[in-house]
């Protein structure tokens, strides 16, 4: 069939835009209404398959209805800026695609689908109209038809003759007869007063039109209605004219030029790309790659001293290895590359196994041979994630020395909040989609059954790209930024440091965490039949459609939210109900002992090397946005710490026999960093004084004396300490201490009537990132907030929050940071080791003899990271357990 699909732009712009929240670029750029645009285009394209397609967009000047009835659409509000500034946008997607554009002053984007439409009706076989406008159904016909979008991006209905029909009561051509009888409320179409649209359909089925309605009134039997009717009859006669849509519009169309063709690739890529569109990208298989480096394989001993002899005369090489697991502590290696220089790289496969796989050189062979430029300290190497090939090196008998540049830290200090994988890096820099690599492996293949060519391309390419970047771009960038001495002072000597906690790991009990397992399996077991009593009946607890039935239908309980799906029943909706009825704490239990048992006691069972019983976690420094390390494999830092239960978990981190585990803790860094960043002198002089802050600023806050201050009044000051440095709302305190939003606010506004410095900290931040667009660490590290300056409110509250909280959380993170580097160059290892860091605390594993001396070494090193205006303060502790500590 010849087909031509009209789209109603405006319609689906406005869809698309309200459809999807809170979507934008890296640099801040919204991008939620061109992506759901695009996405909407493509699956039409993609489904439908039409023959021919353009897309019309409405007049900016006023059409000839404002000049009939100037209030014409008079109560619809702006198009919100940020769907503004996303329109020329649109426009160059929908040029990309080579998708023609039909616009007319004076004109809607109705009139001009529905003279297209009825001039080349019978040039076609079909005409499908893509709205959510009503009054676009009056041209259906025969041939014409509207896809009409429903509910969000995806659900859509057909609208023919007998489809109009059966929805509205009217055949398509008197679609302006309801519209003009009932109003349209959406364009401010006014109708009769007092119509709506059953009586409007029952006046339309019985006179057919407003014309002879109005003609034969005396027909109306509703003397009231009669009266009406008559009393507004122009109104009647103006709405329909208003509706009915101008098939005439003088407009030049070619239908040929609308026939689908290819799109411009490059144009289509380079516009993608910008708005960072990449899975967009990849779905239409737009990779765009460049002539393939001067790239070799190394498999025979000719050729591999060639390389060594190369590798005398460089000062600076990259490498990347290819390995059978992502987890560094299990993987074996399969193949090396190394990049002398840009544009050119060798690999080395040394264990691909597969069925005809030639002749490759032997691994102890090739690692012993190079070893001695891997360990040469003034040899610099590049490297992607460099840690990784630290620790398979080291596992391999080779210590990695001269790390020079990591391209991933790199990418991540210039922007935190992007992502940096090599791939998305190249795409970032170089515009080149370069596939990963699990694109180069079959499903369910192993990459040491990859074909040597193949794994070598890859890997050649990945450490030219990491030389190009580490020896060009991203220096220079650093350098723009003044990232370099960040750079090159902390993140990138912690690498070892990490690199050496990671391979130490910490013990494990696993008979006790076995016995923990069983212990936590009775409870959930008890737990589950006290469930069952208190329900009344039995049913999946797991499920928040079943659970909220037995709370909200059976039990009555009140409904405090509801999602897309139905009941909320999530923590906080149970904490709440938990005062109507013993069920919820229940249940809050039983998530509780259900969580720690599979995601913790039961996770760091497999994870811990069944021969050494130790736990090897990763440590990741470009995943936070603040600078925070974050660990994975498992997440130490998500352990609860406040809770019985969780504690008990700790309990299973034991010191090795002969040995203690000391924390070394910083004692309240985020609020004394405040104190140093804000200039508070009541601040300031609380931690000079060394008095109870939460106790003072209870006394602030509250009024009264020490003595006054209950545990409770104790406890609201200490929320709302900490809470101002994470940008906490009135709404958030008052959610927190369960009081009033109005009490809230007077407890936060005394409390910065209190601290002014702090209320001036906070003003000032906000102002200084609406204007630059980051805010900064006190060592210069930058977090950039694009969404601070949006219209949307959600957006700029959340940046709010971030501009307040980044200076004083990346602050701790760098901090710490800095003491860990001092303590590892000072450390005797034969003495003690650094294994843990879980947000401001560290963790050692100390010999009993030499418990003082480390103590003493690690608090100098920590409370001496930096020079503040006020006291740091590190409290020590230690015990057989993490627990116990």
């Amino acid at each position: 069939m010849k087909r031509l699909f009209l789209v109603d732009g405006h319609s689906l712009i406005y869809r698309a835009f309200y459809a999807i929240k809170l979507l934008s670029t890296s640099t801040g750029i919204p991008t939620n209404a061109v992506y759901g645009f695009t996405i909407m285009l493509l699956k039409l394209i993609k489904e439908e398959k039409p023959e021919y397609l353009a897309v019309v967009f409405d007049s900016k000047v006023p059409t000839f209805r404002h000049k009939k009835y100037p209030e014409y659409k008079a109560q619809r509000q702006k198009m919100p800026g940020e769907m503004q500034s996303q329109m020329s946008l649109i426009m160059e997607v929908i040029s990309a695609f080579n998708i023609p554009i039909f616009a007319k002053d004076e004109y809607e984007a109705d009139d001009i689908i529905g003279t297209i439409a009825k001039r080349y009706e019978n040039e076609v076989d079909e005409i499908v109209v893509v709205s959510g406008d009503k009054d676009i159904l009056q041209i259906v016909d025969d041939k014409i038809k509207v896809l009409a979008t429903k509910k969000g991006l995806s659900e859509t209905v057909l609208y023919d003759v007998q489809g109009v029909n059966e929805k509205f009561g009217v055949q398509p051509h008197n679609i302006i007869d309801l519209l003009g009888l009932s109003g349209d409320t959406s364009d401010n179409i006014p109708g009769i007063k007092g119509v709506g649209e059953k009586t409007a359909v029952k006046l339309i089925q019985q006179f057919g039109d407003i014309e002879n309605l109005l003609n034969n009134l005396n027909q109306v039997s509703n003397e009231n209605l009669r009266e009406n009717i008559n009393g507004h009859s122009q109104s009647a006669i103006m709405s329909k004219e208003l509706v009915t849509l101008d098939t005439t519009v003088p407009i030049e169309v070619d239908l040929e030029a609308c026939k689908i063709k290819d799109y411009d690739k490059e144009k289509v890529f380079e516009i993608l790309n910008r708005l960072e569109f990449k899975k967009l990208l990849k779905e239409l298989g737009l990779y765009k790659k460049e002539v393939s480096g001067d790239y070799h394989i190394i498999a025979d001993k000719d050729k591999f001293q060639i390389l060594l002899n190369s590798l005398k005369d460089t000062s600076l090489f990259s490498i990347n290895l290819v390995t059978t697991s992502i987890n560094p502590m299990n993987a074996q290696i399969v193949g090396i590359a190394i990049s002398l220089k840009p544009y050119c790289a060798y690999y080395i496969p040394i264990a691909h196994e597969y069925p005809g796989a030639p002749p490759q050189l032997k691994k102890e062979y090739v690692l012993e041979a190079l070893k001695p430029f891997l360990e040469a300290i003034n040899t610099k190497k590049l490297g992607q994630n460099i840690k990784y090939e630290l620790i398979i090196l080291t596992n391999h008998g080779i210590r990695l020395k001269g790390t020079k540049f990591d391209t991933m830290i790199a990418s991540y200090l210039i922007n935190s909040t992007a992502k940096h994988n090599l791939e998305e890096i190249i795409l970032n820099y170089y515009g080149i989609t370069k596939p990963s690599a699990k694109d180069i492996m079959a499903k369910g293949t192993s990459i040491s059954a990859v074909e040597i060519q193949q794994a070598g391309e890859y890997a050649c390419s990945n450490a030219d790209f990491i030389h190009r970047l580490g020896d060009e771009i991203l220096r220079f960038r650093l350098n723009e930024e003044n990232l370099i001495s960040l750079f090159e002072e902390i993140e990138m000597p912690l690498v070892d440091v990490l690199a050496q906690m990671e391979q130490d790991g910490i013990k494990i009990d696993i008979y006790y965490l076995k016995e923990l397992s069983q212990e936590f399996g009775k409870r959930l077991n008890d737990l589950e039949k006290e469930i069952y009593i208190l329900a009344g009946t039995e049913f999946n607890i797991n499920s928040p459609k079943q659970l909220g039935f037995i709370l909200f239908e059976k039990l009555k309980m009140p409904v405090k939210k509801k999602t897309k799906t139905g009941f909320s029943t999530d923590e906080q909706v149970l904490k709440e109900l938990s005062y109507y009825h013993e069920l919820p704490d229940k249940l809050l239990e039983y998530r509780e002992v259900s969580k720690l048992k599979s995601t913790y006691v039961e996770a760091l069972i497999s994870l811990t090397n069944p021969i050494t019983h130790r736990l090897h976690t990763s440590y990741n420094q470009t995943i936070a946005a603040t600078g925070r390390l974050t660990s994975s494999e498992p997440n130490l830092q998500n352990i609860p710490i406040r809770t019985e239960l969780g504690n008990r978990i700790r309990e299973a981190f034991i010191a090795d026999e002969g040995y203690l585990l000391l924390s070394a803790d910083y004692s309240q860094i985020e609020l004394r960093l405040l104190a140093h960043i804000s200039l508070d002198e009541r601040l300031i002089n609380a931690f000079r004084n060394d008095e109870d802050i939460h106790t003072q600023t209870a006394i602030e806050i509250f009024g009264g004396s020490p003595d006054l201050v209950t545990p409770e009044m104790r406890r609201a000051a200490k929320v709302v300490n900490f809470g101002i440095t994470y940008g906490m709302s009135a709404y958030g305190l008052s959610q927190e201490l369960k009081i009033s939003p109005t009490q809230a606010n007077e407890i936060i506004n005394r409390y910065f009537e209190r601290y002014p410095g702090v209320k001036s900290y906070i003003d000032k931040t906000i102002e200084e990132a609406k204007l630059k667009g980051y805010v900064s660490t006190l060592w210069g590290r930058k977090r950039y907030l694009p969404e601070i300056n949006s219209e949307s409110r959600q957006l700029r509250e959340f940046a709010y929050r971030q501009a307040v909280n980044m200076p004083i959380q990346g602050s701790c993170a760098d901090l710490i940071k800095i003491a860990m580097l001092n303590i590892y160059k000072k450390l005797d290892r034969q003495k003690a080791q650094m294994l843990l860091q879980v947000h401001d605390e560290l963790i050692f594993e100390v010999k009993k003899e030499n418990l003082d001396e480390i103590s003493g070494l690690v608090k100098e090193c920590m409370e001496g990271a930096g020079q503040f205006l006020v006291p740091i303060k590190v409290d020590i502790h230690w015990g057989k357990n993490w627990g116990e500590i």
